[in-house]
């Protein structure tokens, strides 16, 4: 099937990113959020990351304002009545993504594709959801969008072979290199690896092995990752780390993926990373 336009639900740092790439590569882009507060932030964004493209020649101010030519913004759903695809991206909650999956499976076209940005939960449990589950696929992002190069493809156990070649070839005309992922596990393939590995970085904070700048500059100089844990962490968002880490937990039932206590804490305090202003490190002054 052909893909003309692509609504998005949620316009924060992945939601917003996905619109810019999705824009930037042709399609008609429908944004969606709850307040018009969201979707402002995530137009700055966006305006903000095609201005950083300018600055290093990438693109072109008419480029620009072709992409912001192509993004519309609505608080309203039922707009998505016109998508040929709907790509979900937001919190890591499996209750509020299956609350939205039975919104937009009412109002979206009966052709039209359902898709998760999911990087951790189940899309056989979302597509079950629906009424159409062998539309509806798994498509994770990377964070920033417009820069990072992979999509992990999931496919539930549900979704068709049409379904999934759609949104392989989406995410090739979006310019990224879409590597699926074979089993719909918890975690898939990065988050899998990715955030146990975050968690002995905060076990290793917690139990006094060292400090943050002591664990971030270990990692950095000794295995030659481009940033510490810690650092991607706040990055990452520390609501979304303790999110992944539940599902690891709860659908694998293996102790080593029990979320660190002071993560927990750090959470429980509002301390989410950049987002906040305070995680790891306090970005509400200079960062040493």
């Amino acid at each position: 099937m052909e893909i003309k336009t692509v609504g998005i639900i949620g316009a924060g740092q992945m939601g917003n990113g996905i619109a810019q790439v999705a824009a930037a590569s042709g399609y008609h882009v429908i944004m969606q959020d709850i307040s018009t507060q969201a979707l402002e932030k995530g137009m700055t964004t966006i305006k903000t990351s095609l201005d950083r493209l300018i600055k290093k020649a990438t693109i072109t101010e008419a480029q620009k304002n072709d992409v912001l030519s192509k993004i519309q913004t609505t608080t309203d759903i039922t707009t998505f009545k016109t998508c040929d695809i709907v790509i979900e991206a937001a919190t890591e909650n499996i209750d509020l993504k299956l609350k939205i999956f039975k919104q937009i499976d009412e109002v979206a076209p009966a052709h039209a594709l359902l898709v998760s940005n999911t990087s951790s939960i189940s899309i056989t449990k979302i597509a079950a959801s629906t009424r159409r589950p062998e539309k509806v696929a798994g498509m994770h992002f990377m964070n920033p969008v417009p820069l990072m190069k992979l999509v992990e493809g999931i496919r539930g156990l549900q979704t068709s072979d049409e379904t999934f070649n759609t949104v392989k070839s989406m995410a090739e005309k979006m310019g990224k290199v879409f590597v699926p992922a074979v089993k719909d596990m918890p975690g898939f393939i990065v988050n899998r690896i990715l955030v146990p590995m975050l968690n002995e970085a905060f076990y290793t904070l917690y139990e006094g092995i060292g400090t943050v700048e002591a664990i971030d500059q270990a990692m950095v100089l000794g295995t030659n990752q481009p940033m510490g844990p810690l650092t991607l962490a706040d990055f990452v968002g520390l609501d979304t780390c303790l999110a992944i880490l539940n599902v690891l937990y709860d659908g694998l039932g293996d102790p080593k993926y029990r979320p660190c206590p002071l993560l927990i804490k750090y959470v429980e305090a509002g301390w989410l990373g950049r987002k906040s202003g305070r995680g790891f490190y306090n970005y509400n002054e200079t960062k040493k």
